[in-house]
């Protein structure tokens, strides 16, 4: 059903990719090249990151009209955690594969976007977890009858 309490988690695990477009992973006071040019590092710097957080928000978010059909809104969620776990790999990746460090001098700070996607993590696996104990008591009650 669409009122049960896997729908809030879903719904705020979608929420958590979306703020990736308004909170940046690092930023910086001074400029020195690549990533750094505007002073922050977010999902806007490169393709792959924006594609990743996108369709994640939107996979999170379909998993919450998914309600009738509960194996494969688990499944799907699971499919929104990896994307999760690949959205901050992929920044470190991009980040240092492009010959950038982060300043020399120290000047940086982290910003509240790099733990966004640990927050949509702990989401869609409550998330899963109800799903599958919704499953459970659909089973048991229909062995029951």
């Amino acid at each position: 059903m669409i009122q049960r309490i896997q729908t809030v988690f879903l719904a705020l695990a979608s929420g958590s990719f979306f703020a990736q477009f308004g909170l940046p992973f690092l930023s910086t006071s001074n400029s020195d090249q690549g990533f750094f040019n505007d002073l922050v590092y977010n999902i806007s710097d490169n393709v792959g990151l924006l594609v990743v957080a996108v369709l994640g928000g939107l996979i999170s978010a379909l998993a919450i009209i998914l309600y009738n059909n509960r194996p494969l809104q688990s499944k799907i969620t699971y499919v929104a955690v990896l994307l999760a776990i690949l959205l901050p790999i992929l920044a470190v990746v991009l980040l240092f594969q492009g010959g950038y460090a982060l300043p020399v001098d120290g000047n940086y700070s982290y910003g509240a976007g790099l733990f966004l996607p640990v927050i949509s993590i702990i989401l869609l696996v409550l998330a899963a977890r109800f799903i599958n104990k919704d499953e459970n008591l659909v089973r048991d009650s229909d062995r029951l009858r």
